[in-house]
């Protein structure tokens, strides 16, 4: 049995993957003996790869032609993506297996998988590597790396991308989803019937994950103007929006708005809101599921969530709206008949969700069997002199 882990993942793009690690360092802590370690796989690319990690959030609101051909490269050259990678955490990645001694790796990021295989096997480092998907249906390449001992999958769809890719079906465990435990720890404790009906306003969440994406302004407006509710916006770390939300929406209508920045407890806000209106981030989505309250999807960011939408409405765990003009229309066939469809979602919802997923994850981990005579080198001294001359280049280009 595995009893050290290293887990890689990002604070940086976005808040996803840190809720993956929460989700499933929350089960690991059930173990006393078992110890944890989480790297941020960009701090390990040094002050460049932080940077890169930062512009997440800029790129996502503001430039998402750019992010579409992040992805498209990622599709078409992801060998070309590992090796950059690899070259810029060699030495980092190598100092910490030595400080850690692993005796199992886990990435829930795609742009360090085959990085990290990449080294292992260049020193014939015998540490189990595994890969969690944070992605639910499209998948890009750098997530499905055939040399991984095992990935992790959330979907059945997620498992067949990986075969188009060349994984061995034996390397694939779909289990699903892992969600923090605040945002289903009330499953089975006295909780009550939320279905709704049109005697009070219906309360409308509006989100776009940790970063704060999207028209919320503009839905907010067309909710307000045309239903009998309230609206909370989580503008998440877009301080700007919060500002530009609060002046615009709060005047105008009083005592129906209100605005948030990024918050802890978001738990909450879903537990009292009747439908969550957001765009396709699979982590806003299934901890939406976990919390049962139904999801209106709005839009997806292009590559990796653009089969996110589909995946909702396939199993009536919500439903989309693509284009902001519907957005009455299609809130307005919920409410129908006192709110059956939208009722119909919760009862879904309650059917489908797995409040024991990370326990699962965690349980198949610590089952793999532990490797003896793992030995870690040095970098060499050829390669660290390679990346001082590489920084050193770096630097003399941006003077």
């Amino acid at each position: 049995m595995v009893k050290n882990i290293l887990i890689i993942s990002s604070d940086y793009t976005g808040h996803g993957h840190k809720s993956i690690t929460t989700a499933l360092k929350e089960q690991f802590a059930k173990h006393p003996d078992v110890s944890v370690h989480v790297v941020d796989g960009f701090d390990l690319a040094g002050n460049l790869g932080v940077r890169i990690g930062k512009l997440y959030g800029s790129v996502t609101r503001n430039a998402k032609d750019l992010w579409k051909l992040v992805w498209d490269i990622s599709l078409r050259k992801p060998s070309l993506l590992c090796e950059i990678t690899e070259m810029s955490i060699h030495d980092s990645f190598l100092k910490i297996l030595r400080s850690v001694k692993p005796d199992l790796i886990l990435s829930v990021h795609p742009n360090f998988n085959g990085s990290v295989i990449n080294i292992l096997n260049k020193y014939n480092i015998n540490i189990p590597f595994v890969t969690f998907i944070a992605d639910l249906v499209s998948i890009t390449p750098l997530w499905s790396d055939p040399r991984a001992d095992y990935i992790i999958c959330p979907t059945v769809e997620s498992k067949h991308k990986c075969m188009e890719y060349g994984v061995s079906e034996s390397k694939l465990k779909v289990i699903g989803f892992p969600v923090r435990s605040k945002f289903h720890d009330h499953i089975g404790k006295n909780e009550k019937d939320n279905s709704y009906t049109l005697e009070r306003p219906l309360e409308c969440l509006i989100m776009s994950g940790g970063e704060g994406s999207g028209n919320m302004s503009r839905v907010a407006k067309i909710l307000l103007k045309n239903f009998n509710c309230k609206v909370t916006i989580i503008a998440g770390r877009n301080a700007t929006l919060k500002r530009r939300l609060e002046r615009t929406l709060l005047a105008k209508y009083p005592g129906r708005v209100e605005v948030h920045g990024f918050t802890e407890n978001i738990q909450d806000f879903m537990r009292k809101s009747d439908i969550a209106i957001t765009r396709g981030s699979p982590n806003v989505m299934m901890e939406a599921v976990l919390s049962n309250t139904p999801l209106l999807v709005t839009g997806a960011l292009p590559g990796q969530e653009e089969g996110n939408p589909e995946f909702i409405e396939k199993n009536s765990l919500g439903v989309v709206c693509k284009e902001l003009s519907r957005l009455k229309d299609t809130l307005s066939v919920l409410l129908e008949d006192n709110a059956k469809k939208l009722n119909h979602i919760k009862k879904t919802q309650r059917e489908l969700r797995d409040p024991d997923v990370a326990k699962k994850i965690v349980d198949f981990i610590l089952s793999i069997e532990k490797r003896n005579n793992v030995d870690i080198p040095e970098a060499p001294k050829k390669m660290r002199r390679t990346f001082r001359a590489r920084n050193l280049m770096l630097r003399s280009r941006r003077h």
